[in-house]
């Protein structure tokens, strides 16, 4: 990952145009798009684009960290109102319509969540604080990690990412893993 206080100014702008246009491209188009079509839009070289972002995760990475830290913190402010189980099922199914936002996005969620923005890092700390919050409560079994809710989250990103209405089909599917994964 960048460290963003260490760029020259030119350097933070460029970097700054980049995750703008991906925004906006990534939102267009989904985020299997051609890089070259982001580095366009921010009208810069794609050599520039690969120096800030040198792979597709991290630069869609960077366009959700906001997205991200603010799901983590909103996760968190309900803790008082949300018995275990049900704040974890929640956290999925808000994941999922996250992961939602850009077609294709679901795929690279699993890689996306490691790069390590402050939106990743909370993201996958809040998760994991969630399960495990419910397997001290004794609702979830005890061999189930945070790479297992995140594949289920990829899982149901996937199955419902062209869907016209997913958000019922995301809270049934939901349900069905968490069920799985209940004691």
């Amino acid at each position: 990952m960048n460290d963003d206080t260490s760029l020259r100014a030119d350097a933070q702008r460029n970097r700054e145009r980049i995750v703008i246009a991906a925004e906006e491209v990534f939102l267009e188009r989904g985020a299997h798009v051609n890089l070259d079509e982001v580095a366009k839009r921010a009208g810069v070289g794609v050599a520039t684009l690969y120096r800030r972002f040198p792979t597709r995760e991290e630069l869609l990475a960077a366009t959700y960290s906001a997205r991200f830290v603010t799901f983590a913190e909103v996760s968190r402010s309900r803790d008082a109102d949300l018995d275990p189980l049900s704040a974890l099922r929640l956290y999925l199914e808000e994941l999922v319509q996250y992961s939602n936002v850009y077609r294709g996005l679901a795929a690279s969620l699993g890689t996306v969540l490691q790069v390590g923005t402050p939106g990743c890092i909370a993201t996958s700390e809040e998760g994991t604080r969630l399960l495990q919050r419910a397997q001290k409560a004794g609702v979830i079994r005890s061999d189930i990690n945070f790479n297992d809710v995140v594949c289920v989250a990829i899982a149901v990103s996937l199955a419902t990412e062209k869907h016209d209405t997913p958000t019922a089909r995301i809270t049934h599917l939901v349900g069905v893993f968490i069920d799985g994964m209940a004691l």
